[in-house]
């Protein structure tokens, strides 16, 4: 018995395919909890938030545009602080 796809199926296939994709696109943009409470972020979520280099992230530390606390080796950088990198003054 063969069974055919029918355009509606096409459809409802399409609108099931564009929730799961827009549910899994707002998941993956909603900040993690431990970093949406927190005033300090670690320098991989530095880059990640600003797109750019391991060494653009010293050279904000090393200028001092942004200040910065060493823990146990983890360097963690004010969030306030690289906000207002992008503020017009």
């Amino acid at each position: 018995m063969e069974q055919f796809v029918t355009k509606d199926d096409l459809r409802q296939f399409g609108l099931l395919m564009a929730d799961t994709v827009r549910s899994a696109v707002a998941e993956a943009f909603q900040p993690k909890s431990a970093e949406a409470e927190s005033d300090w972020l670690r320098s991989k979520a530095v880059r990640r938030l600003l797109d750019i280099s391991a060494g653009s992230v010293q050279n904000l530390r090393t200028s001092e545009k942004v200040r910065y606390k060493k823990v146990l080796g983890s360097y963690y950088y004010n969030k306030q602080d690289l906000l207002n990198l992008f503020k017009d003054e």
